[in-house]
């Protein structure tokens, strides 16, 4: 790496290159103002957004219709069941969670970001693991245009002693209130999933229990060349549930809908709230996990945290027993939570390629 003050050309030439080390936040604060994209960072040929003014967004869910015990409480929980067969995504209101907690979450996500590199890379990715400070390589070979703290919260026992504990005490505290508030919303939510889908609530909850939680702390950097990046490539999320709270109103967001790439606006008081491809299979392909991406802005930086849903280790992803039947075959394997995990990191997985990969092919069924 360069001096303290600047970064060079040769920090980016492929010998010199270290992502370990390397923060594109580092890069925006010291470099000219026409500097030109390292080359680990660009890419070309990129799907633009559509500009169709005419596409429908995914409708809103309020998530105090949903607790009432009436015709409204029907009426939600029919709006939250087709958006997530149309959609597989959507923004969640009156969701619950204090202003004030989210307030305070925001000041200590952006304190972090503020804090001098070498205080951050005491939490960047070690060698051979997928949690830490930084970015991965992804299956092309480039990376992507942001820089992440991504963390395993739960089951308490995976929490890596060097991570989570080690956060500046005041950013730990909060995020355990923050992590505390949104494994409550996210079970009421799948409970609310699963009685739509008329899954037994007990297998619903069987699903989740003791789960596997993980927080991604995202900071994107203004891009002087936004088109030539990504801040995340495009995907469908490994989860059971994902849910995304913008932190500085700054949107970048965008979904995949009948072949085309749409902006996603987000209400500034709402969760996004996405189905990952664990609930696509676990629904036997009634639900859909969305394919989304995040592009960058060119004057302002984005940052977001989002909060990550899986089932624990001893779990299988398999479809849901309570939709099985000679009329609706498995459109899945089954196979252990474990193994789900590691393959898919193995693979470096694009687009929604993995839950090709899940899916039973018709020679497997015996047709």
């Amino acid at each position: 790496m360069g001096s303290s003050s600047s970064y060079t050309e040769d920090d980016f030439s492929t010998s010199a290159f270290d992502p370990s080390t390397f923060s594109v936040q580092e890069l925006v604060k010291l470099a000219a103002p026409d500097f030109s994209i390292p080359q680990p960072f660009v890419r070309i040929n990129q799907q633009p957004p559509s500009l169709s003014v005419t596409t429908p967004l995914p409708p809103t869910i309020d998530m105090s219709r949903l607790l009432l015990e009436d015709d409204h409480q029907n009426l939600e929980l029919h709006k939250l069941h087709s958006t997530c067969q149309d959609w597989g995504i959507f923004q969640l209101v009156n969701h619950g969670v204090s202003s004030s907690l989210l307030e305070k979450l925001k000041h200590e996500v952006e304190e972090f970001y503020r804090l001098p590199l070498e205080e951050k890379l005491k939490y960047k990715i070690r060698e051979g693991e997928l949690e830490g400070y930084g970015r991965r390589m992804r299956a092309d070979g480039k990376y992507d245009w942001v820089d992440t703290l991504n963390i395993i919260t739960n089951p308490l026992h995976r929490r890596s002693p060097h991570l989570f504990p080690q956060l500046p005490p005041s950013l730990r505290s909060t995020m355990e209130c923050y992590l505390s508030e949104l494994q409550k919303l996210a079970t009421k939510l799948i409970g609310f999933m699963g009685k739509a889908l008329k899954i037994k609530e007990k297998e619903m909850m069987k699903l989740i229990d003791d789960g596997m939680q993980a927080v991604r702390m995202a900071y994107y950097p203004p891009c002087p060349q936004p088109e030539s990046v990504m801040g995340l490539i495009p995907h469908s999320d490994m989860t059971v549930l994902t849910i995304l709270h913008q932190l500085n109103g700054v949107d970048g967001l965008e979904v995949k809908k009948n072949g085309l790439w749409f902006p996603f606006n987000v209400n500034p008081d709402a969760f996004v709230v996405n189905v990952g491809d664990i609930f696509q299979i676990f629904s036997n392909g009634v639900y859909h996990s969305v394919e989304h991406k995040v592009t960058c802005n060119k004057e302002r930086e984005r940052i977001t945290v989002t909060f990550n849903l899986s089932p624990n280790f001893e779990a299988e992803v398999g479809p849901s027993l309570s939709l099985i039947n000679a009329e609706n075959p498995p459109l899945f394997r089954r196979v252990g939570m474990e193994e789900y995990f590691k393959q898919f990191f193995t693979l470096k997985i694009y687009g929604k390629k993995y839950l090709d990969y899940m899916r039973i092919q018709p020679s497997e069924n015996g047709d």
